[in-house]
């Protein structure tokens, strides 16, 4: 489905439920839901503990997406709204949008048409304030850090390492590197919100205490003396905790068709572990039938991450995975121009099934066939539906089109019938990717080659040097997180379809100790990204009535 009719007029064109009826529907105690206005709210942690979790949970994931996704938040609203026609109580668990990429280039991340969730402008933009909480807590810590430097000087801190950066929820190449400080300066440089281990913490953290314990175990440098500085030591996870404590609440919002909804967290799948919160997941397993949640870009990044850090930290497994695709897409991945992408081109589509394939033996590498979900585009042909569609016959693997952008829940129906009958065929225990015993490279090497389809996985020194800090504070034993390109299975962007064999770098290993994971950089991936020559902000305005326009 084409961006247009433009999603910020779909969505106000909708009367939304009153908040605490979409409450009532989930079965939520009115005492632990805390309303922000008429369509949004707070849900208290303590509602976690009123009943044991009884819901099926379905992953939504998808092949190697062009620049504008494939419309994956869309299918999983959709889908979730197709499941409530069903008769279910189902509802979609969803990230928080960055204000960097809606003002960037992305745009939005409430869905699209008719399988939106809403209020689609507050959730857009400051929504409850939860990412300007995380960045708050982050620039805390930044900030305690300084001090130590200033009041102590070089006795607790060395100012050459410094691990602790600064956050800010927007893309902006210029604070990549900065320096600071006056009396003591030093360089430093920002990460975008998304990308704190902050958010990781805020959206991995079980409840207020572990919270806590997750913020002082940050390392935030190392001393004069080579030993490591972490958060508590600077007296820092109280204060961060208190920053935090609303933003731990999951947040309750509806979809188009008045359904329940969870929007909570928002990290990055590129450079972050890519999963909506854990306590929120938790929320919806305890109060609903059926939990439809995402996990960012494709299945060599947000999947697997989801697989190998959210549900093993969790305890949780999915019942069901649904793999989006779609016709642009595999036809980007068959050597299709951008200027070229509405034409048909069956032959592309054929050719760009290598990189859907890929992500298929992913998701089988868990132990799930996965639903493959051919999301609707107005470009699409027939012939090139089909294409996709005798794929998977010839695959054994259930495919169904979703319409979600067009029909909201009716045009997902298809699909919400397959998910129903995959939870028959779920596998009865977790199925993880590696040992948490391998030695950190070894996890490394083994996403790379088993996700990826690289070849030799090399450590330049600076990774070499961070493996080496890695064993030093006894943290091998940690997950992994790489962060890399999301536009293709390997760490270069330009290389689509199914690269084979290729060299896979990786340039630094970093710690998050208070997230629970190590992160592994390769390739040119940032942390901060940047604008476009055309950013969406240029389309964002307020007409003279107070309504938004051009968000999208």
């Amino acid at each position: 489905m084409s961006a247009h009719p433009n999603n910020l007029e779909v969505a106000q064109s909708v009367t939304p439920r009153p908040i605490m009826e979409v409450a009532h529907e989930l079965g939520l105690a009115p005492e632990h839901v805390s309303p922000l206005g008429r369509h949004k709210a707070k849900v208290q942690l303590e509602s976690l503990s009123a009943r044991p979790a009884r819901g099926r949970l379905v992953l939504v994931t998808a092949m190697t997406p062009t620049h504008s996704g494939e419309g994956k938040t869309t299918v999983t609203v959709g889908l979730a709204q197709a499941l409530r026609r069903r008769g279910r109580l189902a509802l979609p668990a969803l990230r928080q949008p960055s204000l960097g990429p809606i003002l960037g280039m992305k745009g939005g991340g409430c869905g699209g048409g008719r399988a939106q969730v809403l209020p689609m402008e507050e959730i857009n933009l400051h929504f409850t304030g939860d990412l300007h909480a995380i960045a708050s807590a982050h620039n805390l810590l930044a900030a305690l850090v300084d001090n130590e430097l200033h009041y102590a000087g070089p006795a607790k801190l060395d100012a050459g390492r410094i691990t602790w950066r600064r956050a800010i929820d927007m893309n902006d190449r210029s604070l990549r590197r900065v320096m600071v400080g006056h009396d003591m300066a030093r360089e430093d440089g920002f990460d975008i919100t998304a990308a704190s281990e902050v958010m990781a913490i805020v959206s991995l953290a079980r409840d207020l205490a572990d919270l806590k314990e997750r913020l002082g175990r940050i390392l935030v440098g190392w001393s004069t003396t080579d030993t490591p500085v972490f958060a508590r030591d600077l007296h820092a996870s109280g204060a961060m905790t208190a920053l935090l404590r609303d933003a731990l609440e999951p947040n309750l919002v509806q979809t188009m068709e008045g359904g329940p909804a969870l929007v909570h967290g928002g990290p990055f799948a590129n450079i972050a572990h890519g999963c909506s919160s854990i306590v929120a997941t938790r929320l919806g397993l305890c109060y609903a039938d059926d939990v439809v949640t995402e996990a960012g870009f494709a299945t060599d990044l947000g999947a697997e991450k989801f697989f190998d850090i959210k549900c093993r930290t969790a305890g949780i497994w999915p019942q069901a995975v649904v793999l989006v695709a779609t016709c642009r897409a595999l036809k980007h991945h068959g050597g299709t121009p951008l200027e070229h992408m509405s034409l048909p081109n069956p032959g592309a589509v054929q050719r760009g099934l290598e990189n859907l394939q890929k992500h298929v033996e992913n998701i089988r590498e868990f132990g799930f066939a996965p639903i493959v979900a051919v999301n609707l585009f107005d470009a699409d042909t027939e012939e090139e539906l089909g294409v996709v569609e005798a794929f998977c016959r010839d695959a054994g693997l259930v495919c169904s089109r979703a319409d979600a952008f067009r029909g909201g829940g009716a045009g997902c129906a298809g699909l919400a019938d397959a998910v129903l009958a995959a939870y028959e065929r779920a596998p009865a225990n977790a199925q993880y990717l590696y040992s948490m015993n391998l030695p950190p490279e070894e996890k490394i090497a083994t996403i790379a080659r088993r996700m990826y389809g690289a070849g030799a996985v090399t450590f330049e020194a600076r990774a070499r040097e961070g493996l080496d800090r890695v064993r030093r504070l006894g943290l091998g034993a940690l997950p992994v997180c790489i962060a890399k390109t999301q536009t293709s299975l390997s760490d270069v962007a330009h290389q689509i379809g199914r690269p084979v064999g290729f060299p896979f770098t990786v340039r630094d290993v970093r710690v998050s100790a208070g997230a629970g994971f190590l992160v592994a950089i390769a390739g040119n991936i940032l942390t901060m990204p940047g604008l476009p020559r055309s950013p969406a902000a240029y389309d964002i305005d307020v007409d003279a009535d107070g309504r938004l326009r051009g968000l999208f």
